[in-house]
């Protein structure tokens, strides 16, 4: 599993997963399948993602989690790795779900260690998802299957993007920038900010700035803590 959008001010996040066997693997030997965030062209992307949901024995699955939706849920969960947890067991028990499909059938899932505690996505997991065993690495997108999961969410987020784009008629650059703040404040001043979370993730500064809003002061980063309030 991977996911695609966390760091992203306007649109969606998205968590993808796909199943991989030894020919999975042998087919895409030559197909360039890598960390998504070594994929500049959006093109490229959604290519490698049109090979890989077609790739006979790989079975994959989408998890979008819209900004309303978004929004809705970091305010009851209060943190962006409460919803990311949810949303890699959602993903786990989506693909369980289709193990019929699978041959052999899946032994572990393997995901990147974007938590601290480990417990936080194990707590997460829901029925099928506890039959196998789940990995969380640093740097799991070395692993093809993250990488073609990295791939999958990626083409999901920019595909769900430029459709916010073509509805507001306006660009929603990806990121978080300078740019990104001055689309956000150009935004709200056009739709508001009930408009804005429509479009938007909520918690981050450029919110609140694009509102004319003081923002709190920094908290000092330390090792252990929540990363998830931007």
């Amino acid at each position: 599993m991977d996911e695609s959008g966390k760091g992203d001010f306007f649109g969606p996040l998205c968590i993808a997963g796909a199943y991989v066997n030894d020919a999975v693997v042998k087919s895409w030997a030559d197909a360039g399948i890598r960390d998504s965030k070594n994929i500049s062209s959006d093109k490229r992307i959604r290519d490698l993602a049109e090979l890989i949901r077609k790739t006979p024995g790989c079975v994959t699955t989408v998890v979008p989690i819209g900004n309303e939706a978004y929004n809705r849920l970091y305010g009851k969960m209060k943190g962006v790795n409460a919803i990311l947890a949810w949303g890699h067991a959602r993903v786990i028990e989506n693909l369980m779900g289709q193990r019929h499909r699978m041959t052999p059938p899946p032994v572990r899932a393997i995901s990147d260690q974007f938590a601290a505690n480990k417990e936080t996505v194990a707590r997460a997991l829901m029925p099928l998802g506890r039959e196998i065993e789940l990995v969380q690495k640093h740097r799991a997108e070395e692993d093809l299957a993250v990488a073609a999961a990295s791939i999958l969410a990626r083409h999901e987020f920019v595909t769900r993007l430029a459709a916010l784009e073509k509805q507001c008629g306006m660009k929603l650059p990806k990121g978080s920038s300078a740019a990104v703040d001055a689309a956000a404040k150009e935004f709200a001043a056009k739709y508001g900010a009930e408009g804005l979370s429509k479009v938007a993730k909520m918690h981050f500064r450029t919110a609140l700035r694009a509102q004319g809003l003081p923002e709190p002061p920094k908290v000092e980063w330390r090792r252990g803590a929540n990363p998830g309030k931007n």
